[in-house]
């Protein structure tokens, strides 16, 4: 590992001791067999335009002695292209259709992060986290839905040295984003008849991690809120039925008194959103809500931890004292820290303790000790932050 090492290859690093990889091991795991690869692969969105990114970036990578690959959202590599040769030393380190190069299933590489991160990324040679794979380089990018911008894939192209370029990044970006105009082609080409939404206004707020919250108002209008609005915003999602003056007033203020205050605050706020989407009494949303401190909570209540955890981009309006913003922000930062301590998993507490909002989480610092044992090589720097903690709160 050198000593230049860049902060988010680093703590890839972490993620994958902490999942237990092991730097020495030479394959990955196979996570779907020949038959179920198949169906996978022909029922995946990205099987309609996977000739085109063979076309445009497989056909690239056979030239300079390349692998092109494209795996779905759980980092399983469903299509793997180059030439004979190539093909035979990447079947060296597991790099093979059907395996899985999820970060804590094979260590840092770019497809993995590239899954995790959500942005295109590069891994150069010693970067790579098993020892194995550290002969090549890759360059790797999400692919979207381009309607509902979830997730499909990662398209990565895989070689040696000349991999490592800022024009090869630019390529694979650039075919990314060709297979995502295709897709939105298609879906306006299999749109034969104008379809007129009865659903009503849709509203999607994003407030996790946020001193302000994101609106999006039907996909169209996007705008920043204030931080009082933001607040607003939140308590009102947060009661589909509706809320009073005198109870809004008391959720968004620490003190009495304030009624009047939120009578123009919600005034301007109803200028911003429009009549229609700003009802009063009750005060109320006139609309659909999607929210992804909702979308958290849900992936809770499901189980899915693992998920909840990679959504969780920190408390919700961190920087607010109203309240009902500090009861719905402890309850889900609560909610969700329990789940991962429940889950006695290595690279989740990991996860937790490596961040801005855990790295002093002395209860999960312990867990992760308990979760890794004695032999794991990231136990010297859980005991070394525990010692660091003990010496704090003395």
């Amino acid at each position: 590992m050198s000593d230049g090492m860049r902060a988010e290859v680093a703590d890839s690093w972490h993620l994958s001791a902490a999942a237990g990889v092991d730097a020495a091991s030479v394959e990955v795991p196979i996570t779907l067999d020949a038959s179920d690869l198949r169906d996978h692969r022909s029922a995946h969105p990205l099987a309609q335009v996977f000739p085109l990114l063979d076309d445009v970036l497989g056909r690239a990578a056979r030239d300079c002695g390349a692998v092109m690959a494209v795996s779905d959202a759980a980092g399983q590599l469903l299509w793997v292209c180059g030439s004979p040769s190539t093909l035979r030393q990447a079947e060296k380190i597991g790099f093979v259709e059907g395996s899985n190069w999820d970060e804590r299933l094979a260590g840092t590489n770019a497809p993995g992060l590239a899954l995790r991160l959500g942005q295109p990324v590069q891994v150069r040679r010693a970067e790579h986290f098993r020892h194995s794979v550290q002969q090549w380089s890759c360059a790797a990018t999400p692919i979207h839905d381009p309607t509902s911008s979830n997730l499909l894939g990662v398209l990565d192209i895989t070689g040696n040295d000349d991999i490592a370029v800022p024009q090869t990044m630019a390529m694979v970006r650039a075919a990314a984003r060709m297979a995502e105009a295709e897709l939105a082609r298609d879906l306006l080409t299999r749109a034969a008849q104008p379809v007129v939404s009865t659903a009503g206004p849709q509203l999607v707020i994003e407030l996790l991690g946020r001193h302000e919250a994101l609106l999006n108002i039907d996909a169209r209008h996007s705008m920043r809120l204030s931080p009082r609005h933001s607040e607003i915003l939140l308590l009102l999602a947060s009661a589909p039925h509706g809320l009073s003056g005198d109870e809004l007033a008391v959720l968004v203020y620490e003190d009495d008194g304030a009624s009047s205050t939120l009578r123009a605050e919600l005034n301007r706020l109803r200028n911003l959103l429009g009549d229609d989407l700003l009802a009063s009494r009750p005060y109320r949303l006139c609309a659909g809500v999607a929210g992804d401190w909702l979308a958290l909570e849900a992936q809770l209540a499901a189980g899915d931890v693992r998920r909840a955890l990679r959504h969780y981009r920190g408390p919700i309006l961190p920087r607010s004292s109203a309240p009902g913003v500090v009861r719905l922000r402890d309850q889900l930062h609560h909610s969700l820290r329990a789940a991962v301590l429940a889950s006695k998993e290595p690279d989740l507490l990991s996860t937790w303790t490596r961040s801005s909002w855990g790295a002093d989480d002395y209860d999960v610092w312990l867990a992760q000790r308990e979760a890794i044992g004695t032999v794991s090589p990231m136990r010297s720097l859980v005991d070394g932050q525990l010692a660091r903690l003990d010496r704090d709160l003395s």
